[in-house]
């Protein structure tokens, strides 16, 4: 049987470049992944009142709350504050991550998001 160029004769060739990559899209993504990972977001809501710190693995390093926002007759507020500052840095990490590997992946989706 003869051999014709596309199919069996550059399959093997095709396939090798395809699994390079793959593995280099691999360690792109991996490295991306680290650096989102170590990255750190501040957000403050009620004009500064709450302050936080979250890294990319979604881990909070400081709060830091106001004294003059601490009201013992309107915990809600406070609690308020606290819960839309997490909720937008965790918007912030999302979006990063999704910025950054989506541009590796070029919009295949999945791969640890």
């Amino acid at each position: 049987m003869a051999k014709h160029g596309g199919y069996m004769g550059g399959m093997p060739s095709n396939m090798g470049n395809l699994m390079k990559q793959a593995q280099r899209m691999q360690r792109q993504m991996e490295e991306k992944s680290q650096e989102l990972e170590a990255k750190e977001y501040t957000v403050s809501t009620g004009g500064g009142a709450v302050e936080l710190v979250m890294n990319g693995k979604l881990e909070l390093s400081s709060l830091h709350i106001k004294p003059e926002v601490v009201d013992p007759d309107d915990v809600e507020m406070l609690e308020d504050l606290v819960l839309a500052a997490v909720n937008e840095a965790i918007r912030q990490v999302q979006s990063d991550k999704q910025s950054v590997m989506g541009g590796l992946t070029g919009g295949l989706g999945g791969f640890g998001l």
